[in-house]
């Protein structure tokens, strides 16, 4: 688990060597004092572990831009891919003072070494495209949504693919939620795609997307709050969390209506991952305490499996949210001096 005495955690992405585990995360001061200030003084801190249990903190990974930039206010969830050119792509959002934070787009980071990073200059920021995609303004809906970027190859060796957290332009306008969709024959350049999921399936919006191949299975991973659950959505579901839905291929359409929890709004921005065994397993950050309260740690990993009526589940049963006391303060995680795998292992 990484729980940090002086941060909140939440969103996180992860890149595997094959030797350690690096976590990129979201973080705010706990001296903010009120959670939801958090979004708002968002930067992408750093750790890295053997076994996805113990976590070695590193310096922060981004932090936001100097005024003017597309990031100038915080800095939110990406994902990192290894190039064919052996450079590290870390694909974020941001949000500016321009638009009053209202408007998010999607730039790039890249990295020889998954420690120092540096903005390239050559991507385009990207940002919703009208063709498909909400605007600010379009609706009701307080913001634009174009965040939450997941790259992977194309599994016919064609390129790129990159789905956004987004909004489609029709619909009800609390059911537009739909898997935002870009391709790429480069990591560089990007062109903007028709949605791969269809608007009235019941979210207003779909955060944090994960797509993978679990034991043959295409599966994508969301997560998805109540209150951003569509109106009818909202009175069958007690409780958001985190969603899943199996699918035909990694790049097909995706029967969103038909999403199930896999886990509760206790955890959110579920990631899935291979460990060390070849095992899959869900990494989460603890959202809400037994009191309703946010948390803002990131979960040891969580067993998955298919359960008899094909649907992917959680193995064992919700960790515990109750904070370990001690001396009338809340145990935290060690943070140890962080040493590369090479070196600790001699």
């Amino acid at each position: 688990m990484l729980r940090l005495p002086d941060a909140w955690t939440w969103d996180f992405w992860l890149a595997d060597t094959g030797q350690e585990f690096h976590l990129f995360f979201l973080r705010a001061s706990r001296a903010l004092g009120a959670p939801d200030r958090r979004h708002y003084r968002a930067s992408v801190g750093h750790a890295v572990s053997v076994d996805l249990m113990n976590w070695s903190l590193l310096p922060d990974a981004l932090v936001p831009g100097d005024r003017p930039a597309f990031d100038d206010i915080a800095t939110w969830t990406g994902s990192v891919i290894c190039g064919p050119d052996q450079l590290w792509y870390m694909y974020y959002t941001g949000i500016s003072g321009d638009e009053g934070g209202l408007v998010q787009r999607i730039g790039l980071s890249t990295s020889e070494d998954l420690i120092r990073w540096n903005r390239n200059l050559e991507f385009s920021i990207s940002t919703a495209d009208a063709r498909w995609y909400e605007k600010l303004g379009d609706s009701s809906w307080g913001s634009e949504a174009w965040r939450d970027p997941w790259v992977f190859p194309d599994p016919n060796g064609d390129g790129w693919h990159m789905f956004v957290t987004s909004r489609s332009k029709e619909g009800a306008e609390d059911d537009r939620g739909v898997v935002g969709h870009l391709v790429s024959p480069d990591l560089i350049h990007w062109e903007a795609a028709a949605p791969l999921s269809r608007p009235n399936s019941g979210f207003g919006v779909l955060e944090v997307m994960q797509v993978e191949v679990v034991e043959g299975r295409p599966v994508l991973l969301f997560s998805c709050l109540h209150p951003e659950l569509s109106a009818s959505k909202r009175e069958k579901e007690t409780r958001g969390g985190i969603w899943v839905t199996a699918g035909d291929d990694v790049i097909g359409e995706f029967d969103i209506a038909n999403a199930h929890l896999l886990s509760d709004d206790r955890l959110y921005s579920g990631r899935l991952v291979r460990n060390r065994s070849g095992k899959w397993v869900l990494l989460a950050f603890h959202n809400q305490d037994e009191n309703g309260e946010f948390v803002g740690e990131v979960s040891d990993p969580i067993p998955v499996t298919w359960d008899d009526e094909g649907h992917l589940v959680l193995v064992d049963a919700l960790p515990s949210l109750q904070l370990v006391e001690d001396n009338g303060r809340a145990e935290t995680s060690k943070v140890n001096s962080y040493v590369p795998a090479r070196a600790a292992q001699g």
